[in-house]
């Protein structure tokens, strides 16, 4: 997907990107079947980065595929446009990419990958890049949608119109994706963005929250509180509801400068 932004000079740029701050809290828990955690998260907020990766493999080898990405794009700093950001976090994953494509060769761990789902801001935007099933969502004045399409099985059976998104959920290949970190040496990655605006609130996920709870049902626990209650309602609900993957979240609200 091609990333365009309007001219500007670079003052008016400047004024734009600071009229925003942002507050994240980020939670992970391994579910209630599994016994290792393979997800992983990371909060960077000087780089104005977050992002969550699910982590997939034989022998344990999924949580070394979401913490090399995570580590990876740990090391992207501040960038003063958002195209040069989403460059650079294009880039990363890129490296993590053949990292985790020379591990699986080399190891008796076999193959290993991981899903994963970037927010980054800059200059009064937004930018979503991912691969996989691992989600971001936008709640603003009211309206709670996904900004990402997950790259799975299922998925493309819903847009061929062979199933619904009811049925997607019980299907028994609803955890079979389509693109992932690792998975391939030709990388694919999905991107879209957006203007930010004051009281945004994103909220970046793994599957693990997403398989058993319904967007209407997410919106239910997230909207009108707090960050910190937002998460702790989520963990608990998905946990209630059987939580048989580890579970990821991160939310992120955008308030005005000096708000």
């Amino acid at each position: 997907m091609s990333w365009h932004f309007p001219s500007k000079d670079m003052s008016a740029v400047a004024a734009r990107s600071r009229r925003f701050c942002f507050q994240s809290t980020g939670r992970t828990d391994c579910g209630q079947v599994r016994t290792l955690n393979e997800d992983a998260f990371l909060e960077s907020p000087d780089a104005a980065l977050w992002a969550v990766a699910d982590g997939m493999g034989g022998h344990s080898g999924g949580d070394v595929a979401s913490a090399l990405v995570t580590r990876r794009l740990g090391r992207i700093a501040r960038h003063d446009t958002a195209y040069a950001l989403r460059r650079e976090v294009a880039r990363q994953l890129t490296q993590a990419n053949d990292e985790l494509l020379t591990l699986s060769q080399s190891s008796a761990r076999g193959s290993m990958g991981a899903t994963v789902a970037v927010l980054t801001a800059c200059d009064g935007y937004y930018s979503c890049t991912w691969a996989g099933d691992s989600r971001i969502y936008l709640l603003r004045r009211g309206r709670f949608r996904r900004i990402t399409t997950d790259h799975s099985l299922v998925q493309s059976l819903i847009d061929a119109g062979e199933i619904t998104p009811e049925e997607a959920r019980r299907h028994s290949q609803a955890h079979v994706v389509t693109r992932a970190i690792g998975a391939s040496s030709k990388l694919s990655l999905e991107t879209a963005n957006g203007e930010l605006e004051a009281g945004d609130r994103f909220l970046l996920c793994s599957d693990g929250l997403t398989s058993v709870l319904e967007d209407k049902h997410i919106l239910s626990l997230i909207a009108g509180v707090d960050k910190e209650t937002a998460i702790d309602r989520l963990i608990s609900n998905t946990l209630n509801g059987g939580a048989p993957d580890n579970v990821t979240v991160i939310i992120i609200d955008v308030a005005s400068q000096g708000a």
